[in-house]
């Protein structure tokens, strides 16, 4: 792993774009398929998420944390990785090159392109939205929260469910547009099940950090580059308070969607009616849903999913998925010579088991990063990987409304073969 030309030029074997879970679990999972070969990580973050506490449930089953680190820590674990601190701004498939925001250039002979994925954000540019996805976005929602009284919240997924379940102190309007909460993940049985549970609020008692703490040294290049996303289990350790003495007061609208966001000033001239206890114009901001009411709040948490991160590769010819994901097939392969992806920026493009499907989730981020990591050294031998049974089997492990729920193949039962 050379430097030449006064630093800005790197030769590297493998090199990694993204330090996220895909990222860092390729990266790792390199230096035990090939410990000698070269490998560059490059983060636009300067933390990079790594896999904590490996809990193997079963055969095919496990659970992990998610941490946050500087990311010497993988330069340290793994004396072959360098990790650059740097957005990548351009690939040139031809030449084998990276170019970066700090004008450096990797050189590659393989390359995983793991640039996760990017919230999607209803009234992207207005002031009162914000979308919750990574560490910086949770830091501006924590301070907004503490002088809130009441926050609308759009979208039915994980972090929605979450967010609804732990803030406390402060009003939540929940607007999604299924019959029943959690859709995404269980069906309306399990959702009359967890309901009771948003009301009565979290159980109390000590919460043990599994988190390690952790500062940056001088000034860190964030600037205005989404970081990667946020672990499982984030919410634990943010102070998810408002300014509202009662503890817990939600209320859902069922089968809605967000058809407008008005300023306060807007809605005095257009003369709406609101569902608001406070009079029509004491709240900043209002948002008209489709089935025609209209609720003030001090803000708008927009949780209503994620999309490809896949910027970076709109001038190169890669081949694109309907959901927006640059396709790959069971080798973690694009349609670009030496270039793989991993994790959420890609779609699993081969023919699929009938008991998978691709989720993006934290689960599949690590699964994908150390198969594409299989697929690279394979690759660079001649060899073809064996696809890795993880593939066989969807499984996740995660928590709603405090419980540990476990998901197995097609967890609804509609595909399940009897």
């Amino acid at each position: 792993m050379a430097a030449n030309i006064a630093d800005l030029i790197f030769d590297t074997t493998f090199a990694i774009i993204g330090g996220g879970i895909a990222g860092v679990s390729c990266a790792e999972q390199l230096a035990v398929e090939d410990p000698g070969a070269s490998v560059i990580l490059i983060s636009a973050s300067p933390l990079v998420k790594v896999a904590r506490n490996i809990n193997k449930i079963s055969e095919r089953l496990e659970e992990f944390d998610v941490e946050e680190e500087a990311h010497a820590y993988l330069e340290k674990r793994h004396p072959h990785c360098k990790v650059i601190n740097a957005s990548a701004t351009e690939i040139n498939n031809e030449k084998h090159e990276i170019h970066l925001s700090n004008k450096q250039i990797v050189r590659y002979e393989r390359l995983c392109i793991c640039s996760g994925a990017v919230p999607k954000v209803i009234a992207e540019s207005s002031p009162f939205v914000l979308g919750i996805r990574d560490t910086e976005t949770v830091e501006v929602f924590q301070k907004k929260l503490s002088d809130a009284k009441r926050v609308l919240i759009v979208g039915n997924g994980g972090i929605a469910t979450e967010l609804v379940y732990e803030i406390e102190n402060c009003q939540i309007i929940w607007a999604i547009k299924d019959k029943s909460v959690g859709a995404t993940f269980f069906d309306e049985g399990a959702a009359k099940f967890f309901l009771p549970c948003l009301n009565e609020g979290k159980q109390d008692g000590p919460t043990l950090s599994k988190r390690l703490k952790y500062e940056l040294e001088g000034d860190s290049p964030l600037e205005s580059v989404m970081g990667s996303a946020l672990g499982p289990d984030w919410s634990m350790h943010v102070n998810l308070k408002g300014k509202t003495v009662e503890r817990r007061n939600i209320h859902i609208e069922y089968e809605c969607e967000v058809k407008a966001v008005y300023e306060r000033e807007e809605l005095l001239k257009m003369k709406k009616e609101t569902l608001s206890e406070q009079t029509e114009d004491s709240w900043p901001v209002y948002v008209e849903l489709t089935n025609g009411k209209i609720h003030g709040c001090d803000f708008i948490i927009s949780a209503t999913g994620v999309v490809p991160n896949t910027a970076l590769l709109q001038k190169n010819k890669f081949d694109f998925a309907d959901d927006g994901g640059v396709k790959v097939n069971d080798q973690m392969k694009t349609n670009l010579e030496y270039i793989f992806a991993a994790g959420d920026v890609c779609t699993a493009s081969w023919s699929l088991s009938k008991h998978w499907f691709q989720m993006r989730l934290w689960t599949q981020a690590r699964q994908m990063g150390a198969y594409a990591a299989k697929c690279m050294v394979c690759d660079m031998r001649g060899e073809t990987a064996i696809l890795d049974v993880c593939f066989d089997l969807f499984t996740h492990v995660t928590k709603f409304f405090g419980y540990k729920v476990i998901l197995l193949l097609h967890f609804y039962g509609k595909k399940i073969m009897s």
